[in-house]
């Protein structure tokens, strides 16, 4: 087992009956935890010329500026619907469990930029597909992708094949 999944607890039937949740907050609050998770996910990307760290709303916004400011990069958020001031560009694609949209500043990005995909968790891959399909809008060039946890059982890295290779810190094989 992976020394960082002691900080990780399943919590049944959470936001929905029959999903078990993989809550990390215990590991935000553990110092020691919190800066290994960011050096593990960050480290791949070190020397790779990453200009910005792409973080989704809004655990992806936990993980993502603290790498930015490991990796020496800025941060752009990706939001949910309404909540950016200018012109977006947006994305609608489907949770494990439901449908969501995904919008990002159709200027925060451009030509030449190579970005970093952060989030906390991949499962089905339906938000990161969408964040990739967002940085594609940009024009920007998708670097890498990093995650804390991939529940791998659920095959979301193979919806991310096309866009960009996927570092995972923490797999579970099976719930």
């Amino acid at each position: 087992m992976h020394p960082l999944a002691r900080f990780i607890r399943d919590v049944a039937d959470f936001p929905k009956p029959g999903i078990m949740f993989k809550d990390f907050t215990p590991l935000l609050s553990d110092p020691g935890g919190l800066a290994l998770a960011v050096e593990l996910m960050a480290n791949p990307y070190r020397g790779t010329g990453i200009d910005l760290v792409i973080g989704a709303e809004s655990r992806g916004f936990i993980f993502g500026t603290a790498i930015a400011q490991a990796l020496s990069a800025g941060f752009v958020p990706i939001r949910k619907p309404g909540k950016l001031p200018r012109s977006v560009h947006g994305v609608d694609y489907a949770l494990e469990y439901g449908t969501d949209r995904l919008e990002i500043h159709s200027d925060a990005l451009g030509s030449g930029h190579r970005v970093l995909l952060v989030d906390d968790l991949l499962a089905t891959g339906g938000t990161m597909q969408a964040s990739c399909e967002l940085v594609r809008m940009c024009d920007a060039e998708i670097a890498g992708i990093t995650v804390l946890i991939e529940l791998s059982f659920l095959n979301g890295r193979e919806r991310l094949r096309n866009y960009a290779d996927l570092h995972s810190v923490i797999q579970y094989d099976a719930l």
